[in-house]
C-alpha cells in the first residue's frame, strides 16, 4: 500500500455559523489544506432587506485568505470546471445544501458531510430541532459519505452528546458545532492515512428531521406540559414557537414547568399580573419566562406584562406570592 501523502487537498462547502468552526479547524490543520471554499450567494438583508449580506462561511474564509467560489447552479460547467481546477482530493461538506453526483464525484477520495445527529436517526434538514422536541436525551454528530441520497451514505465516525434537560436548540447547536469540528478533521486526517473504516445505515433505524414551517410551531396546550416544553426548547433561538393570544402571535423562547398542580384548563392562562405567566396543559401549567409579541421586541414575561394588558379574569391572588 502507497504511504500516505503528507498533506490532503481539501475543497470546503458550507453556508451558515455552524460550519465555521469546522472550516477553521480544519484550515488551522498542517497536514490539510483547503483550496477553495464553495458558499452560498450574497442575500439581501438588514433593515428593508436593502443590504447584501454575505454568508457566515464567506465572511470566515475572507479573514482566512481563502479563494471562494458561490455558484449560482451546482451543475453548471463553468462552476464544475473551476472546482476541478482546486483539484480535491476530498470535498468536506457542513451546513450546504445538496449536491449533484457531478460535483460529490469529482474527488478521489470522495465526498464527505457533517451531520447533527447519530445517523441512521433524525435524517434531514432539522436534526437538533426534532431530537429536542422528541424529548431525546442522547444525539449526536456522524461523518460519512455522500452518495445519491440525502443522509443515508456509509458512516466513517460518530460522537454522543447528552441533551441537557434545559438545552434549547440554540444552546445544543453551539455545543455541537464546535464537537463537529474536532470530529470531522479527525476523519479527513483518518481519509488522507487510509486509516477508516465504513458501516452501512441500518434502515430499520431510520427516524426524520423534516424541514420545520410555521404550522408545526404552533403550541398545542392539551398536549402534557413535558411536550409542551420541548417542544419550546426545540424551536428556541429559531423559528420560535407560538400560540394566538389576546388575537396576536406570542412568540415563547424560554419556559418551565410550573411544578404544581393548578385547576388551569388547557390553553387557559394566568398570571400574577408583574412576573408570572401560565397557560394550561393537559397536565402541569407552563410558566412563560421569554417572550415576543408580534411587532415588538423579545423581552422577559416581567417586562412583557407591566406593559401589556390582561383580562381580570387572567389574574389571580393565588400567585401573588409566587
Amino acid at each position: 500500500m502507497a504511504a500516505p501523502s503528507q498533506v490532503i487537498d481539501v475543497v470546503f462547502m458550507g453556508t451558515p455559523a455552524f460550519a465555521v468552526p469546522t472550516l477553521r479547524a480544519l484550515n488551522e490543520h498542517g497536514e490539510i489544506n483547503i483550496t477553495g471554499v464553495v458558499t452560498a450567494l450574497d442575500k439581501l438583508g438588514g433593515r428593508g432587506r436593502k443590504e447584501l449580506q454575505e454568508s457566515e462561511v464567506k465572511r470566515a474564509a475572507i479573514a482566512l485568505g481563502l479563494p471562494i467560489m458561490q455558484p449560482k447552479n451546482l451543475k453548471s460547467d463553468d462552476f464544475n470546471r473551476t472546482l476541478r481546477n482546486c483539484n480535491p482530493d476530498l470535498i468536506v461538506v457542513v451546513a450546504f445544501r445538496m449536491l449533484p453526483e457531478k460535483v460529490w464525484s469529482i474527488p478521489r477520495l470522495g465526498t464527505i458531510n457533517l451531520h447533527a445527529s447519530l445517523l441512521p436517526s433524525y435524517r434531514g434538514a432539522a436534526p437538533i430541532n426534532w431530537a429536542i422536541i422528541n424529548g431525546e436525551v442522547k444525539t449526536g454528530l456522524t461523518t460519512f459519505f455522500i452518495d445519491r441520497t440525502i443522509d443515508t451514505g456509509h458512516i466513517i465516525d460518530q460522537v454522543a452528546m447528552d441533551i441537557l434537560e434545559e438545552d434549547s436548540a440554540g444552546q445544543l447547536h453551539d455545543r455541537m458545532m464546535v464537537a463537529g469540528a474536532g470530529l470531522t478533521v479527525k476523519t479527513v486526517l483518518a481519509i488522507k492515512n487510509g486509516t477508516f473504516s465504513i458501516k452501512i445505515q441500518d434502515d430499520h433505524k431510520v427516524s426524520k428531521a423534516p424541514k420545520i414551517f410555521v404550522e408545526d410551531c404552533e403550541i398545542d396546550f392539551s398536549k402534557k406540559a413535558a411536550d409542551v416544553y420541548n417542544l419550546i426548547r426545540g424551536l428556541s433561538p429559531y423559528p420560535g414557537a407560538w400560540f394566538t393570544f389576546h388575537d396576536q402571535v406570542l412568540k415563547i423562547y424560554a419556559a418551565k414547568i410550573f411544578n404544581a398542580k393548578l385547576d388551569l384548563s388547557p390553553g387557559v392562562i394566568l398570571s400574577n399580573g408583574s412576573s408570572i405567566l401560565l397557560v394550561g396543559t393537559e397536565d402541569y401549567p407552563i410558566s412563560l419566562e421569554i417572550v415576543q409579541l408580534e411587532g415588538r421586541k423579545r423581552m422577559s414575561v416581567g417586562d412583557f406584562l407591566n406593559g401589556f394588558r390582561l383580562n381580570e379574569s387572567e389574574i389571580t391572588a393565588e400567585l401573588a406570592d409566587q
